[in-house]
C-alpha cells in the first residue's frame, strides 16, 4: 500500500467513537479514501494492543469475498472466524452495500459478538429505510470527502511555505481525489482518471442501484448540474433545455435523476435561506460536485469557470468541517454561503479577484446588510488584504488552510 495521509480531521471524530456500541458508517463519494480510513483505525487499534487475529476485515468489491455477499453467509464466516477469539472483536466491512441484507446481518453482530463495527459505503440509502429501523439510532454517520488543500499538500510533500500558490494552482486544476497524489502531477493521467472514475460512479453508484434505463438522459441532466455548479436553476429550467435537444421529460424524474446523483455524493445540494425570516427556500437550490476535479476533467475547464470552481473548493471545505451550510439571501441579494455549526455562523463571499471598486462594494455590502456579529468572510485569489468595516478579507489559499475561522 502506497504511504497512508494521517487524515486527522476524520480521525479526531471517529477516535471517541472507537470500543463503543454505535456502528461507526463511513460513507462519501467513492475512492474518496474511506478504505483507507479504515487502515487508519486499524493501526490505532494495534497500536492500542489489539490482537490482529481480533481485527477481521472484508471488502466487498474483492472477488474473494463474492460468497459472503448474503447476510447469512457473511454471519456464518464471521462465526467461524471468531469462535476461538477472546475478547472484543473488530469488524471491518468496506462497501457493505454489495451484500444482500446486509443490515441483519449487522444488527445480528451486535447482538451475537462482543465487537466493535466500522462500515463504509458510496450510497445514503446505506442510512435510509431498514438500517435506520434495525439499527434505531445505534449508528453514528462519518461523511468522507476528497482530500483538502491541506490534505493535498501533505500528499504532494509541500508545506505552507513551500510552493503552496503552485501546489494551489495544481489543486484547482486536478482536484484532490486522493490517488492522484501518486501521478506526480502528471495532469494527463490525471484526466483519465478522473474521467474512468466519474464513469464508474455514474454508472455503478447511480444507474444500476436505481436500475435507470435511460442512461442517456441522466447523462444530460448531470452535464447541465455540472456545467452550472454554483448557480441557482430549477426542474423547469433543466426541462426547458432538455425540450431544446428533443427530449421532453418530467420535473419529478429531472428531480428523482438528481437526487439519485446526490445519494451517490456526487453532487451536494445546497438550499437557499431568507436570512430576515429565518426560513429554508425550497426553489432554486444550489448544486455543488464532489470534486472539482471531476468537473474540469468530464465538463472541461475554461478561464470563465474560475469563479465556479473556487465557489465548488470553499463550499467543500464547509462541509468537510461539519458546517451545516445554505445560500444566504437578502431581498434581492445572496450571500455565497451561510456556515452553521454547534450554535456559530460564518458568512463567505467567494470572488475570483476583486478587480474593481464596484466587485470590492458588491462583495462587501451584502455582509454589511447582515445585522449579527458572527465572522464576515469574502474570500478570493487576490495576495493583499482588503478588509474592511469589519468584514475580513482573506487570500482563498490562507482561508482554506486556516485551522479555525473567527
Amino acid at each position: 500500500m502506497s504511504r497512508m495521509i494521517q487524515r486527522e480531521l476524520y480521525l479526531h471524530r471517529i477516535r471517541p467513537f472507537i470500543g463503543s456500541e454505535p456502528v461507526k458508517v463511513l460513507t462519501g463519494f467513492r475512492r474518496s479514501g474511506k478504505s483507507v480510513l479504515l487502515e487508519l483505525i486499524k493501526e490505532e487499534l494495534k497500536r492500542g494492543g489489539v490482537p490482529d487475529e481480533n481485527i477481521i476485515s472484508f471488502n466487498f468489491e474483492q472477488m474473494r469475498n463474492a460468497a459472503f455477499c448474503t447476510a447469512s453467509a457473511l454471519h456464518d464466516e464471521l462465526e467461524r472466524q471468531t469462535e476461538t477469539l477472546t475478547g472484543k472483536v473488530f469488524f471491518f466491512f468496506d462497501e457493505i452495500q454489495e451484500v444482500a441484507q446486509w443490515e441483519k446481518c449487522v444488527n445480528s453482530c451486535r447482538v451475537d459478538f462482543d465487537c466493535d463495527i466500522y462500515i463504509t459505503g458510496s450510497n445514503a440509502k446505506l442510512l435510509s429505510g431498514e438500517l435506520a429501523t434495525f439499527l434505531g439510532g445505534r449508528y453514528v454517520e462519518f461523511v468522507v470527502y476528497p482530500f483538502s488543500f491541506a490534505e493535498y499538500l501533505q500528499a504532494t510533500r509541500r508545506t505552507v511555505a513551500n510552493g503552496n500558490a503552485e501546489a494551489f494552482r495544481e489543486y484547482l486544476a486536478v482536484g484532490g481525489m486522493p490517488f492522484l497524489s501518486q501521478l506526480s502531477g502528471d495532469k494527463a493521467s490525471a484526466e483519465l482518471y478522473l474521467r474512468d472514475l466519474f464513469g464508474s460512479a455514474v454508472l455503478k453508484d447511480v444507474v444500476r442501484r436505481n436500475n435507470i434505463r435511460d442512461v442517456d438522459l441522466l447523462e444530460r441532466i448531470v452535464a447541465y448540474v455540472l456545467a452550472n455548479i454554483g448557480h441557482t436553476f430549477s426542474a423547469t429550467s433543466i426541462a426547458r433545455y432538455l425540450k431544446n435537444e428533443n427530449r421532453n421529460v418530467s420535473h419529478e424524474t429531472i428531480l428523482n435523476y438528481i437526487k439519485a446523483c446526490c445519494d451517490a455524493f456526487l453532487f451536494y445540494r445546497i438550499s437557499r435561506e431568507d436570512l430576515p425570516g429565518k426560513k429554508l427556500l425550497s426553489v432554486n437550490e444550489k448544486y455543488y460536485v464532489a470534486d472539482h476535479g471531476l468537473r474540469a476533467a468530464v465538463y472541461g475547464k475554461t478561464d470563465q469557470d474560475i469563479d465556479q470552481l473556487l465557489e465548488n473548493v470553499v463550499c467543500l471545505e464547509l462541509l468537510r468541517r461539519g458546517y451545516h451550510v445554505t445560500i444566504g439571501k437578502i431581498g434581492e441579494r445572496e450571500i455565497d454561503f451561510v456556515a452553521e455549526k454547534n450554535g456559530e455562523k460564518l458568512y463567505v463571499q467567494v470572488a475570483y479577484l476583486l478587480a474593481t471598486e464596484d466587485v470590492v462594494r458588491r462583495e462587501f455590502d451584502v455582509l454589511e446588510e447582515v445585522p449579527d456579529n458572527y465572522p464576515k468572510y469574502v474570500v478570493s485569489m487576490d495576495e493583499f488584504d482588503m478588509s474592511r468595516n469589519g468584514i475580513k478579507h482573506r487570500n482563498v489559499r490562507g482561508f482554506l488552510l486556516e485551522k479555525e475561522w473567527n
